[in-house]
């Protein structure tokens, strides 16, 4: 039994909002499930992510390994993902008619590589649970009194509410750091995580649009690196190397300023015995073929062409005349070119940040706010962000789905 005058507010119309107001609503249909976005649009994100198709999870269903992919709040996720994790998300979307498929690379999308597929199911799965929808609907001031929050609208109405829950994307949003500071929250300061390195060198930018399918990226000095494909883009380097390596280091390279040494193996599969012992086999098979001709298998020839060109050998030198200090400088370059990083580039629309609220203000048993009763918190508004593959959005549907969960079985206990 619910009071009659039970109401939630959900501020913010993103994943991880939706996923709370369903949940909220099914298991409490006696209360009001509001949900209020700021903008024109419902599911903003889920519409432009993944290319317009919706990387909705990651077909990793050991939650010790999937904690992995989080540079920040991957700890605290541990026991949420153990009660909602990538399975259950499956599940969720197959009982509602939205079939996912996995890709190579472990990135799952609807079957129909569309996400309005996505949209339409959560918004359908809000109506049918009776959650309240409105637009173009911000919050101006949130106020606790009295147990109960009173929220000021932009249009000047003044709402009363049992439960609040923050979902709104991101700490960048404007007002969001206000709204939470305002109920005794502290914010760890926002900084981009998810981002392409801007280079300089002319040859980089040369060979825009030739990938590597694995190589090692680090900081140049640093114990920091990352392991995956790598993308040349008109401004420098991107790839999943670049934006994990970005993400693990989202706070050390906003330090520097985006300006850094990036030493990059692109052979990160062999030793440099194992390498001179190729170049040993050229020499003796091979000796009459140009150097610039013969590179490796993983390694494009144009790439090939530029890299033997930055060790200082003559591509049209033979393996028969290559010298021994020749050999020695193609196999540093190989196993670590050093490239000076300018700046970064940002993909705007889908744009990813660290920082958010305090995690340590946070109850993850039930995503309710250890320092404002009624209080509650889901997706981007945390200081939790993770890698490309779907694991933000996996993070919006786990903390949404607990706190929906938490604010139904709190107004339960109410009464």
């Amino acid at each position: 039994m619910m009071r009659s005058e039970s109401r939630i507010l959900i501020i913010g119309g993103g994943a991880a909002g939706f996923f709370a107001a369903v949940r909220c609503a099914e298991e409490a249909p006696g209360c009001e499930v509001f949900l209020l976005e700021k903008g024109s649009e419902f599911l903003q994100k889920v519409r432009i992510s993944g290319g317009g198709r919706c990387n909705v999870t990651h077909a990793c269903f050991d939650v010790r390994e999937f904690v992995r992919a989080y540079p920040r709040g991957g700890k605290e996720l541990l026991g949420p993902m153990h009660q909602f994790q990538a399975r259950d998300t499956v599940e969720w979307f197959e009982a509602r008619g939205v079939k996912l498929k996995t890709e190579k690379d472990g990135r799952m999308f609807p079957v129909t590589d569309n996400s309005e597929t996505i949209v339409q199911c959560l918004l359908q799965a809000a109506r049918s649970a009776g959650v309240i929808l409105k637009q173009n609907c911000g919050v101006q001031t949130l106020k606790y009194q009295e147990g109960k929050f009173c929220a000021e609208l932009a249009n000047g109405e003044i709402l009363y509410f049992q439960k609040v829950l923050l979902s709104i994307g991101g700490i960048r949003v404007p007002n969001l750091g206000h709204l939470a500071a305002s109920l005794g929250h502290c914010i760890e300061p926002p900084v981009p995580s998810l981002f392409t390195f801007t280079l300089e060198e002319r040859w980089v930018r040369e060979l825009a649009g030739v990938s590597v399918p694995l190589v090692q990226v680090s900081l140049e000095g640093g114990k920091l690196a990352q392991r995956g494909p790598l993308l040349f883009t008109h401004a420098g380097l991107s790839g999943p190397a670049i934006l994990r390596l970005s993400a693990w280091g989202a706070r050390e390279l906003h330090a520097v300023n985006y300006r850094f040494g990036v030493r990059i193996d692109w052979l990160p599969e062999i030793s440099e015995e194992q390498v001179r012992h190729e170049f040993e086999q050229r020499r003796k098979i091979q000796g009459a073929r140009l150097v610039g001709n013969i590179g490796f298998k993983s390694l494009s020839s144009r790439l090939w062409e530029r890299l033997v060109e930055n060790s200082g050998v003559s591509p049209t030198t033979r393996w028969s005349a290559l010298s021994r200090s020749d050999a020695l400088r193609l196999i540093q370059v190989l196993k670590g070119t050093t490239l000076q990083v300018a700046g970064k580039s940002l993909n705007k629309e889908e744009f990813v940040t660290c920082g958010g609220v305090r995690l340590s203000e946070v109850n993850f048993k039930t995503m309710q706010s250890r320092i404002c009763p009624g209080l509650y918190f889901a997706g981007e508004v945390l200081d939790i962000d993770g890698v490309i593959g779907g694991f933000n959005f996996q993070a919006a549907w786990t903390t949404g789905w607990i706190a929906g969960k938490g604010m139904a079985e709190s107004l339960r206990g109410e009464v």
